[in-house]
């Protein structure tokens, strides 16, 4: 005799089995369906490597624009080199044309202070030295952009017809430490700072190791040679 509990019991059991097993199927089909779109595609993974080389792209030129028309800000400001400065050229870097295309005077004195520095642990790092006259207007129209006039940025930038980093005769340096020292020891060589709004700006005054650095300028509006 048939029992008709079991019997109607095995095609639930097996139409049960079969659901079980269709939404495992399915539970895998969707992963692998969902799995490319967790993935990272391409053109994200491109897109992320653009974005840290334009974030490296602007520190280096961060470090050709400052003080006179480098880093374009105020002390304490995003530019300021300050201890921030990430490249790590130094003033016995004779491959860096920032280095290299220094007036042979002035670049003579920061050796020389560098090496005395060097005793006290402090290494000088140029953000800013020699730079082309391109770049100069560069940097200019970017200040005026920045700062909304010719005026304001002439606090910050030079033109290319009278900055003393394209003639050769300006040097930027960083970190914090460095310009620290320069600021007690930095006459001795004929190293002094030029503007107060610049503590990182730093001109050769020959003069300076018996008679002292001479009094800074306000901002480079107040240096005569940039009335020109």
């Amino acid at each position: 005799m048939v029992n008709l509990k079991h019997a109607r019991t095995a095609p639930r059991r097996g139409r049960a089995a079969v659901l079980v097993v269709l939404g495992v199927v399915g539970v895998v089909l969707a992963g692998v369906l969902t799995w490319p779109s967790l993935a990272p595609s391409p053109s994200s993974q491109t897109s992320a490597s653009t974005s840290r080389t334009s974030a490296t792209s602007s520190d280096g030129a961060q470090r050709h624009g400052g003080s006179h028309g480098d880093h374009l800000a105020a002390p304490g400001e995003p530019g300021d080199p300050g201890d921030t400065a990430t490249d790590a050229v130094t003033v016995l870097d004779d491959s860096d044309p920032d280095v290299a295309n220094l007036d042979p005077a002035l670049l003579g004195a920061l050796r020389a202070a560098a090496t005395d520095a060097a005793d006290d642990g402090v290494t000088f790092h140029v953000t800013s030295g020699w730079r082309s006259a391109e770049l100069q207007d560069q940097l200019f129209r970017e200040a005026v952009a920045k700062y909304g006039s010719a005026e304001e940025a002439a606090r910050w930038v030079a033109t290319a017809d009278t900055s003393s980093h394209v003639s050769g005769d300006a040097v930027d340096l960083g970190p914090t430490a460095a310009t620290a020292w320069l600021s007690e020891h930095g006459a001795a060589f004929g190293l002094c700072q030029t503007y107060a709004n610049e503590p990182w700006h730093y001109e050769l005054h020959p003069d300076a190791a018996d008679d002292g650095c001479p009094a800074m300028y306000p901002d480079p509006t107040h240096d005569p040679r940039m009335q020109q």
